[in-house]
Formats: structure tokens, sequence, C-alpha cells
């Protein structure tokens, strides 16, 4: 039987390494956006695609590091 600790430390886990990866994503797409811009003829629907999927990475990561660290408040 696995104690509730495990379970928490594996969910832990979890979301530091999907944390993780989103920062990877975003870094990556920052990237590309910044090469993209630099383009004369880049597609500008492509370009704003490109950022608006950097901005919800940006949502997710905020809303997952919220999680992971504790409100200092309380």
């Amino acid at each position: 039987m696995s104690a509730p600790t495990d379970n928490i430390d594996t969910e832990l886990f979890r979301n530091i390494e999907r944390l993780r990866q989103l920062r990877i994503e975003h870094r990556d797409l920052d990237d590309v956006i910044s090469r993209l811009s630099l383009d004369f003829d880049v597609n500008e629907l492509q370009l704003k695609r490109l950022k608006r999927r950097k901005l919800i990475l940006k949502d997710q990561i905020i809303r997952l590091e919220s999680q992971l660290i504790p409100d200092l408040n309380a």
C-alpha cells in the first residue's frame, strides 16, 4: 500500500516536470518569434498565432508556479 506522501511527491514531481516543459516551449517560441520578426516576408497571421500561444504558455506557467510556491501571506 502506498503512503499518501508518495502520491503528493509524485504529483509534485509531475507538476515540476510540466513547468519545466512549459518554460522550454515558451523560450523556444520566443526564439522563433524573434527570428520571424526580422523577416520582411513573414506571415503575420502565423506570427500572431505564435504570440498568442506564447501568452497562453505564460499564463499556464504562472498558474502552475502559484500552485507550487506556497502563499507567503498564509
